[in-house]
């Protein structure tokens, strides 16, 4: 039936996505024939880099250490004179630069082939082919030169289709035989790209080969385009793929915590679906604080240069390596969405370099087990909490006898009044999750083209039972270069979540909740098979009503489903040398479904009439953006890079509900008969749009490889702000000091590289509901004389003149190594300020409204970025690197309206709120402070406050208690390297940051109606105990309770975790070669190996939360269990 409903009700009255299944179809069939046309040859990455400084050195020695610092193996004979003295100077130099210096005055040559470097001995060489007789063919002779004339050693020079070649000598010179005059010689070398020659009967060939830029120098990816790191002014850090899936990864954020400084990122949710039913996710991503009220704080994710939603389901196998653009000069460039920061992901593609393909496979499974048991009430405390709470009972209500815990009821008891039961609901509710994840890779390079297939199956289990996810995933990349002034790249992906989640965020009787209250003097099951529950067992407890955990896990459905559809297509016309026009139009497609039932037994959620319901949430985003590039070096002294491009976008989101229907008188069809329901609810829809017209230019100049300046601008004009400023202006500005390249700091040998950077710009937020500047109609029904008729009214004020948030940042850093570059230091200070804050405006009632939206607030984030890499110890066997990377950020509002009032806002509970007020962070938790608890020689004045000796004594104001925001962030990794083994311990840690425990309310301050912690009882007030912030025990159900938020709820949130501790062993080649692979490289991990934090938080994890609220970051009302999760990798190429 479902299926009807979403063709009917979205596919065939949207033209665009009949149109745009129609292309999956026939991209559908690419990608298979894509797959049918690969074959299995091996190539090898060429971009490795090495430091060495020495001087008369041993040449093995130098060998030994490039081998330490790359990939490659070197392989040579006795012939080869490894006990000759050398000297090399490199700083981060590619390798085939180092080995072209380092054997230019030697008898050495050698070539490369994949991962092995082949060395031989030059005289032995030659002496070879003066006794070896001539083939039968035509012999072929030439030079081999670099752009600037100089003969390139060791140049692969190969026979087009067979396996005849030869390297080139230390004069860039070769000879060949072919055995055809009208064959083709292809030249490879590292470095360089590798370019292709017809003889047509030549009998001399003289080669120039063209550097490879992305090889010669790091480059970075920047908005529209790359640029070597050394010319980027702004900040920006950078997680390759290596560190990103270096621990088991289930969705594209998980692996970048840690690794970036300026970026917090909070694991909100054990949940493999995520927390929330639209967008889903464990993570929230924040950089460099948080700088808005009412707009979203999340970054702006570009994939492949399309823009992503969503991208926590994004495949994480897929990611080559992620860009976090944190200041103004390097985000300006995405003008109105980039104030809260941009990450820029890019995919892998096909293979490059040598023509051929290559296979490989990563995989690993995992056992997740609970990390850790909240301390909960046994049945005989539970029995001792009831047993005191009734003998109270007429201490704090007169006009009730006190009563004893009734235990005759043969169901929970025996004969002596025992309980019969005494379960541990933590562990009947949760289980080992056994998890695995596959990945295939298939890259090819061909004469002028590649293609990449990637295939992924992941399946994810959560520790609750029956809560999963699974995820198939194929993407198919294309780049070909159809002609010399035209190049075309091509990447299609889809991506199908399917899993039961679980109820993350309320505060209902689910399994969140109940795994802690649900009594453990009842079992899973009577002895007759049916489900347990607190309405039954005949007691006198007044117990709250419950189905217990394992019940409502087992039977309850929530089904997601969520489909996309990413991709982008481009053309680039090389107008000129350097001059590029790229034009490309991008898509993000995203089809989701949940479908609910909840059966008609489950006490306090559904009972008795069941409940179902079926939701789509249909969004489709496009873009189309043309832009120049202009990158050119003027000789030695003058570089320029530049881009000037314009963008159009646009998206579309639809939204269809059944409502929740009701009135099933069996759990048979679930959500697949809604019509077997007896009570229907109204259903529900609704279609919203925004556009984006964008003109953006970038300039970026370095002189003499020493000073560095980037000037930006991006003119944004959205449809979801008003005619008087439907348009915005976003410039910003940056220098760059490379001082090391100064002559006065020539002679500094300890001072490896040294550059200053400072930036100036603004960025916006257009976040925003996209109708919010205009007058709203709220359209419905209504019940007039018996019966319902259509109906509509004014749903809120306009504001024409309502303007953009925009952020003004400033950053300064400075870069450094030392001692050739075994230190490397990046820091930068920035303050970020953001005006124009939106925020409801009160109306005089007179209008007829409350409020209108206008901007009347600004917030400040000011802090440091730091990053610190060693390398401690460098050995022949042994080396241990250190990365120490921090975030510090102070978060103030500054302006509030016009008399700068207070604001009281969600998340609210039991008169707990988080207060917006100028001077203090965003988030900060506001409430009253608990002093303690009333003695009894303080009866009389708790009387005044209609206390007793027992309960809570409160400060008579509310106050700021604590705040969900952290001040420092941060981790400590080493990684220690022997021989073929690798040792990886990562520490992160929190500091600054507090949590709002809002269980407390029924799982201490509150007891007798459910289950509590171990604190309520062992730590409660009592007459001979009376100097305790827990209040005395009392039965709920008789004699009411005293619960308030407060300051005893709120703990620091402070914490050390031992993120990841992995073992890996990656085989030699003599093992490859048995085994007829190129690589292979096993691992064992354990995630969330500790957890230190502070004693007064009760939960399973500080930094969860439940609560969506874009300020319920550390508020939580119960949370999903941690896990520690023990892993095994393994990754193999062919």
């Amino acid at each position: 039936m479902e299926n009807k409903v979403f063709h009917d009700r979205f596919l065939l009255k949207n033209e665009k996505i009949k149109h745009f299944f129609r292309i999956m179809k026939i991209t559908t069939l690419l990608l298979f024939v894509g797959i049918l046309s690969i074959y299995a040859e091996d190539s090898y990455s060429q971009k490795a880099r090495v430091t060495i400084n020495e001087k008369n050195i041993r040449l093995d020695k130098v060998l030994t250490e490039i081998e330490k610092q790359t990939d490659y193996l070197f392989i040579y004979n006795d012939k080869v004179e490894t006990d000759q003295r050398v000297s090399v100077k490199a700083n981060t130099k590619p390798v085939y630069q180092v080995l072209n210096d380092l054997f230019k005055e030697t008898n050495v040559s050698y070539s490369m082939e994949g991962s092995h470097i082949i060395l031989s001995n030059r005289n032995e060489q030659e002496a070879s082919s003066v006794n070896t007789p001539l083939q039968e063919g035509k012999t072929i002779t030439g030079k081999v030169l670099d752009a600037n004339g100089e003969p390139l050693v060791g140049v692969s020079v190969a026979v087009k289709g067979t396996t005849t070649g030869t390297i080139t000598d230390i004069d860039g010179s070769f000879s060949i035989r072919v055995p055809n005059p009208n064959s083709a010689l292809v030249f490879s070398f590292i470095g360089f790209l590798s370019q292709e020659v017809d003889l047509k009967g030549q009998t001399t060939v003289n080669v120039t080969l063209s550097e490879d830029i992305k090889i010669l120098d790091e480059i970075v990816v920047v908005g529209y385009g790359v640029q070597r790191k050394s010319d980027v002014v702004g900040s920006i850090s950078v997680a390759t793929a290596d560190q990103l899936l270096q621990a088991p990864s289930y969705n594209a954020l998980q692996g970048l915590k840690g690794k970036a400084s300026g970026v917090t990122i909070f694991n909100t949710t054990g949940n493999p679906m995520g927390s929330d039913d639209n967008n889903g996710g464990q993570q929230r991503v924040i950089i460099r604080g948080v700088n808005s009220i009412n707009t979203s704080t999340n970054p702006l994710y570009v994939v492949d240069g399309v823009q992503m939603s969503d991208i926590q389901f994004l495949n994480p196998n897929d990611i080559e390596r992620m860009e976090v653009l944190k200041d103004a000069s390097a985000t300006a460039i995405y003008g109105a969405r980039g104030a809260n920061g941009v990450i820029l992901v890019t995919t892998k593609r096909g293979a490059t370099g040598a023509k051929g393909s290559k296979v490989s496979y990563a995989g690993w499974m995992s056992v997740s087990t609970l990390s850790k048991e909240v301390e909960l009430l046994n049945s005989d405390e539970f029995m001792q909490v009831q047993r005191i709470g009734m003998s109270n009972i007429s201490y704090y209500k007169p006009d009730r006898p006190n009563l004893t815990p009734d235990t005759s009821s043969k169901l929970l008891f025996d004969a002596n009044g025992n309980p019969l039961y005494d379960t541990n609901w933590q562990k009947e509710a949760t289980r080992d999750a056994f998890s695995h994840n596959h990945q295939l890779s298939i890259q090819t390079q061909g004469d002028r083209s590649s293609t990449g297939v990637f295939l992924n199956f992941t399946d994810q289990q959560g520790l609750l039972l029956n809560n999963y996810s699974k995820r198939l995933n194929a993407k198919f990349t294309y780049d070909t270069k159809v002609q010399d002034w035209l190049s075309i790249d091509a990447n299609i992906l889809v991506n199908h979540v399917w899993g039961n989640t679980i109820n993350d965020s309320s505060g209902g009787q689910t399994a969140r909740r109940t795994i802690w209250e649900m009594p453990p003097i009842y079992p899973v099951k009577w002895p007759d098979g049916s489900w347990s529950s607190t309405t039954q067992g005949g007691t006198n407890f007044g117990l709250e009503g419950m189905s217990n955990p394992v019940h409502e896990l087992e039977t309850s459905k929530r089904r997601r489903y969520k489909t996309k559809v990413f991709g982008n297509f481009a053309a680039v016309f090389h107008i000129l040398p350097g001059l590029d026009l790229r034009t490309q139009i991008g898509v993000d497609a995203n089809f989701r479904t949940s479908k609910n039932y909840f059966p008609n037994d489950l006490e306090n959620i559904s009972k008795p009439l069941g409940e179902a319901s079926i939701n789509h949430f249909n969004s489709l985003y496009w873009q189309e953006e043309t832009y120049l590039t202009y990158s050119r070096a003027f000789n030695e002294n003058h570089r320029l890079n530049a881009t000037l491009g314009l963008s159009w976008s646009q998206n579309e989101d639809e939204r269809d509900g059944t409502g929740n229907v009701k009135g099933f008188s069996d759990n048979f069809f679930g959500f697949d008969n809604l019509e077997a329901g007896t009570t229907p609810s109204a259903p529900t829809s609704s279609w919203s749009r925004w556009s984006m017209n964008s003109y953006f230019a970038r300039a970026s100049y370095t002189f003499k490889d020493r000073y560095m300046a980037t000037a930006t601008l991006r003119v944004d004009g959205s449809s979801r702000f008003g005619k008087n400023n439907k348009y915005a202006w976003f410039p910003s500005m940056g220098l760059g000091w490379m001082l090391s390249e100064e002559s006065f700091m020539k002679d500094q040998t300890w001072l490896s590289n040294l550059k200053l950077h400072t930036s100036y710009g603004a960025t916006g937020n257009t976040e925003i509901d996209p109708y919010l500047t205009k007058p709203a109609l709220v359209s419905g029904t209504a019940l007039l004389n018996g019966g319902r008729v259509p109906s509509i009214y004014p749903g809120g004020m306009p504001n024409p003149d309502l303007k953009w948030e925009r952020t003004d940042q400033f950053d300064i850093g400075i870069d450094f190594g030392l001692l050739n570059n075994r230190i490397n230091v990046e820091a930068s200070y920035y303050y970020k300020k953001t005006n124009n804050l939106l925020l409801a405006r009160p109306l005089p009632y007179t209008t007829g409204y409350t409020s209108v939206m206008d901007n009347i607030g600004r917030v400040d984030n000011q802090g440091i970025d730091f990053m610190l890499n060693t390398v401690n110890i460098n050995t022949k066997d042994f080396r241990w690197e250190t990365t120490f990377n921090m975030n510090y950020n102070k978060n103030e509002i500054k302006k509030l309206g016009a008399n700068n009032e207070d604001i009281l806002t969600d998340p609210n509970f039991l008169d707990g709120q988080v207060i917006l007020r100028v001077g203090e962070s965003l988030g900060s938790f506001w409430g009253y402070e608990r002093l303690g608890t009333w003695s009894t020689d303080e009866a009389a004045e708790a009387a005044k406050v209609n206390a007793k000796p027992g309960e809570a004594k409160r400060s008579k104001d509310k106050k700021i208690l604590g705040k969900g925001l952290p001040d420092l962030t941060g981790s400590f990794i080493n990684r220690f390297y022997y021989k073929n083994f690798d040792l990886t311990v990562d520490l992160q840690f929190v500091s600054g940051v507090d949590v709002r425990q809002d269980f407390f309310h029924s799982a201490e301050d509150r007891t007798g109606i459910a289950n509590t912690l171990k604190s309520s009882l062992y730590d409660a007030w009592r007459p001979d105990r009376q100097n305790t912030m827990v209040q005395q025990i009392r039965q709920a159900n008789y004699a009411d309770q005293n619960s308030v938020s407060d300051s005893h709820w709120v703990a620091d949130g402070s914490y050390i975790r031992g993120n990841l501790i992995q073992l890996g062993y990656t085989f030699g080649p003599s093992v490859l070669k048995k085994l007829k692979v190129s690589s292979l490289r096993v691992n064992a991990s354990v995630n969330n190996a500790f957890l230190i934090c502070s004693s007064d938080f009760k939960g399973y994890d500080p930094e969860a939360s439940s609560n969506t609220n874009r300020f319920g970051q550390n508020v939580f009302f119960y949370q999903y269990p941690t896990a520690r999760t023990f892993s095994f990798g393994l990754n193999v190429s062919f």
